[in-house]
């Protein structure tokens, strides 16, 4: 799977380019529960049901999910920001 399939994939099932808030406010509630699951050291592997709910994988999609959310309304290519942002930190990993 590529960057670019998951935001296609999240903009033809999720996409409303008038709720740019809710999408960040989502992310950040998910960027909590992750850091609660962390704290935890929840993960699928060691769960009793072998069920993602409450793990540190299923918050990790989640947060995926709305950083992938908001950059489709925002109308931002993550894979091009990931390659030029990669080449601005190869240049301070040289200094």
């Amino acid at each position: 799977m590529t960057i670019k399939y998951l935001q296609e994939y999240i903009k033809q099932t999720d996409y409303n380019p008038d709720k740019k808030e809710h999408y960040f406010y989502k992310l950040i509630e998910e960027v909590g529960e992750l850091s609660e699951v962390i704290r935890k050291n929840k993960r699928l592997e060691d769960s009793e049901e072998q069920t993602i709910k409450g793990t540190i994988e299923e918050e990790l999609y989640d947060v995926l999910y709305y950083v992938a959310a908001l950059a489709n309304v925002y109308d931002i290519d993550l894979e091009k920001s990931f390659k030029l942002k990669e080449e601005l930190n190869k240049i301070k990993r040289k200094k």
